[in-house]
């Protein structure tokens, strides 16, 4: 891939021209597909995985930045990153093994709850965003705090900075 193409393709995606997509197919989604179903091994959820890895390329084109990595780099970790989730979606959703005719969860009885912490994410929101994004980014999507650094474009001190101090801030409502 020529450095005149990578810019091209960069101005075109910063543009929000559509034509930016089919550029990063072309010359892209081979390499791309590759990677996915290495994480995959599946032909059906590695192209489920190839088509969301283009629809967040386009959702977050503005976050591209060409000095912390090249295009490629980009798209890769977007793209391994999508076939991650994929997998664990799918075996989270066809290898839970329900048991209808028995339960053996521990009951607890209604007055040992704290009916107000139940929801974290109602919880979360009570707190300051910066903070709530740093969690949301690291527990709910799964993020590593080298991840969550480079695609929130914070420090990854920073990241570890707000982790704690937003763990102690949810902790409040947990005491």
């Amino acid at each position: 891939m020529s450095q005149n193409l990578e810019d091209e393709i960069t101005q075109l995606l910063k543009e929000g021209d559509q034509h930016a997509l089919n550029l990063l197919y072309e010359h892209y989604s081979a390499a791309l597909f590759g990677s996915i179903i290495k994480v995959t091994n599946n032909q059906e959820l590695a192209e489920d995985a190839l088509q969301e890895t283009f629809v967040k390329v386009w959702r977050y084109a503005d976050r591209y930045d060409s000095k912390k990595a090249k295009l490629f780099t980009w798209l890769f970790r977007i793209a391994r990153n999508t076939a991650i989730d994929k997998l664990r979606s799918h075996n989270l959703k066809f290898h839970k093994e329900v048991q209808i005719d028995k339960s053996d969860v521990y009951i607890l009885p209604s007055t040992s709850l704290n009916q107000d912490v139940i929801d974290l994410k109602a919880q979360l929101n009570k707190i300051d965003e910066k903070y709530q994004i740093v969690l949301k980014a690291l527990f709910f999507e799964g993020m590593t705090q080298q991840e969550a650094s480079e695609e929130l474009d914070i420090p990854l001190g920073t990241i570890k900075s707000r982790l704690k101090i937003g763990l102690r801030e949810l902790k409040k409502f947990y005491d």
